[in-house]
């Protein structure tokens, strides 16, 4: 899916939802550990429920790596359940040498090698251009550079001046160089709401991911105050306030009322900027 196809999503569904599936079987309501595959059903049947309202699926891969063999053949399921106009994003923060990298692109990227072929990747930039630059190898895929994440901690790097710029900042204005905005964007988290203006003067055409809105207390509003672009040029990501809605029969229904909440404001925010 490329830049084009993608808004074309966000404006036929009027959202730029991405849904977060982090599956912690503890977690799960207690009827679906009938299963042989709880989790998968549980991410199947949340999929089937909200897909109308969301424009991408974001499984952090670490939940299903977890789970060692049994839990990849989860997330290879997930994959192959995904509709075909969503897009698809393996949060993996891969960030290796060349050779390894080239590695961790065919695992997520190369179908006939691994069985999916998701259309993006997280990938960690600080060891540098040929650490990413296998991924950007395969044209038809998206690398998501991590610049400013959501976490407390992004503040002991992330933040830190050197030569007159935030480290962040010098990581947005490097790679720039090495790929354009149809095929790289950046993390953004929706708790550094104050520094979106900045990003958006570094990096005004390419999409940003950003996670943090709703359990960990971002606000969509003020993330789309300066966010936004001409493409809208957002995908901003909610996993625990959608998939744990409710523990009980119910929980797909009580997933699909909390994505069709976002919606609906990110609808009124399109509407309101003249993208839709």
């Amino acid at each position: 899916m490329n830049k084009e196809q993608l808004f074309e999503q966000i404006q036929k569904k009027k959202s730029f939802l991405c849904i977060g599936l982090d599956p912690v079987l503890d977690k799960l309501p207690k009827h679906l550990l009938k299963y042989n595959d709880p989790i998968l059903e549980f991410n199947k049947q949340l999929i089937d429920a909200t897909h109308d309202l969301c424009v991408a699926y974001k499984p952090n891969t670490a939940f299903y790596e977890s789970r060692g063999v049994r839990g990849w053949q989860t997330l290879v399921n997930t994959w192959k359940h995904f509709p075909k106009d969503v897009f698809t994003i393996a949060d993996a923060k891969r960030g290796d040498i060349g050779n390894t990298s080239a590695m961790y692109a065919e695992a997520f990227f190369k179908e006939e090698n691994s069985e999916m072929s998701f259309d993006s990747i997280t990938v960690a930039p600080y060891m540098g251009k040929d650490s990413v630059a296998p991924f950007l190898n395969h044209p038809d895929k998206w690398v998501i550079l991590l610049a400013l994440t959501s976490n407390t901690g992004s503040q002991d790097f992330q933040v830190k001046q050197s030569d007159d710029q935030k480290l962040y900042e010098q990581v947005i204005q490097t790679s720039q160089n090495w790929a354009t905005s149809n095929q790289m964007m950046y993390v953004v988290g929706a708790t550094k709401a104050e520094e979106f203006q900045n990003i958006r003067q570094l990096a005004p055409d390419h999409f940003l991911l950003v996670p943090g809105v709703g359990a960990q207390g971002g606000s969509l509003s003020a993330v789309c105050q300066y966010g936004l672009n001409s493409q809208c040029g957002l995908l901003v990501n909610s996993a625990r306030s959608i998939i744990y809605a409710s523990d009980g029969l119910d929980f797909a229904e009580k997933a699909r009322e909390e994505a069709l909440v976002l919606q609906q404001e990110m609808e009124q925010i399109l509407i309101g900027v003249n993208l839709i």
